[in-house]
């Protein structure tokens, strides 16, 4: 088997899908990329058993097919050191030996069959979803929602992101328990009504491919596997199994307190402030009255303290209430518009922030901050 290829593009595909590679994989056959030749296509594949990316490339000059496994690492280290130029990979199908040949030298390592390395899970065709995905929709979707995610051995429907797919929008939805963003597209929508919860490491690696994608992403899953098709690549996860919470129920309504403030003077603010909250608790207080805010923090044990006031449209009662400002930070800084609307009810009840205008008309986005206890 043989074939020639160009070192940067090689290289281009295999960083992208390098990324799923475990540290610590359970086989030691997951330490390799699988190269599947098969007549001008040379199909890469990368797995740590639970998500699994493919890549393919086009190439002109190929001979035989065949299927080898070859070390990720120490191929993507021998290639980040070669310049542009054309390679030709030699492999010895009997005992897996790779020939690598460049303008000026040769180099050999050792592979490992292809056989052994995990089948693909096929997709339940008789419980399957398909639905095609703008690019942007299902990238904008994970930037806002992956941060939110949690980290817990306990519930791990919580450690991923909730996609419903409904017949007038598509819904991603993340938790921790401390903070929930929700966030809402009209201009994507399934004939059927469904949901899945994606987990958080294939989410961050569509995340970044998704970067460079021009066309809609085929959407396929099934109660236990979802594939992602996008033009170079495809992404096969395992999903999370369970049920996700109600997380509508925990959205409160009629907040009669409502607040109107410029979201990176707020975003500055909050971060100058929250440098003399407590470490442990990260601690800030907001004092709203007649149009000002006052952002507070102190930390008595080291006896510094932080006061800042900022001007803003306030319509409710005067209110005082607390948040953490590491939670508060993320939350802002995944905001896109230029002013934040915060709606609180009472200093014991969830605040969601929300742009105080719409990028677009099909956008919907709402996150929200549990209160923390303000120590008298």
């Amino acid at each position: 088997m043989k074939f020639v290829v160009s070192s940067t593009e090689l290289l281009s595909h295999l960083n992208a899908i390098s990324k799923v590679i475990s540290s610590k994989n359970t086989l030691p056959i997951l330490d390799n990329y699988l190269f599947q030749l098969e007549e001008n296509r040379l199909t890469v594949t990368a797995s740590d058993l639970e998500s699994t990316l493919i890549t393919s490339l086009e190439l002109d000059n190929t001979e035989g097919n065949g299927d080898i496994a070859v070390p990720a690492k120490l191929l993507n280290d021998t290639l980040k050191e070669f310049p542009d130029q054309p390679l030709t990979f030699k492999f010895d199908m009997d005992n897996f030996g790779i020939d690598i040949y460049s303008e000026n030298g040769k180099f050999s390592i050792v592979g490992q069959d292809g056989d052994e390395f995990p089948q693909l899970p096929e997709l339940n065709e008789a419980a399957a979803s398909t639905i095609q995905v703008p690019h942007d929709v299902l990238q904008t979707g994970i930037v806002k929602t992956l941060f939110a995610t949690a980290d817990d051995e306990l519930r791990p429907v919580m450690n991923g992101i909730f996609m419903e797919l409904g017949n007038d929008d598509l819904t991603f939805v993340a938790s921790d328990a401390h903070k929930l963003v929700r966030y809402k597209r009209s201009d994507a929508k399934a004939e059927v009504e469904s949901s899945f919860i994606l987990p958080k490491k294939p989410a961050s690696l569509l995340k970044n491919l998704l970067v460079k994608e021009d066309y809609d992403v085929k959407l396929q899953f099934d109660e236990k596997n979802a594939f992602f098709t996008l033009s170079n690549f495809k992404l096969i996860c395992r999903l999370v199994e369970g049920n996700y919470p109600s997380y509508n129920s925990v959205i409160p309504t009629n907040n009669s307190n409502k607040l109107i403030v410029d979201r990176l003077e707020f975003y500055n603010t909050i971060k100058r402030v929250s440098v003399f909250a407590n470490q442990a608790s990260n601690l800030i207080k907001f004092h709203i009255a007649d149009n000002q805010l006052v952002v507070s923090a102190q930390d008595v044990d080291f006896s510094i303290s932080a006061v800042e006031r900022m001007k803003c449209q306030y319509e409710g009662d005067e209110i005082e209430i607390g948040f953490k400002s590491t939670f508060l930070l993320e939350i802002l800084s995944n905001l896109s518009s230029s002013e934040v609307r915060v709606e609180l009810s009472d200093p014991t009840r969830a605040g969601l922030l929300l742009p105080a205008e719409k990028d677009f008309d099909e956008e919907d986005v709402l996150m929200l901050l549990m209160p923390m206890m303000i120590n008298a």
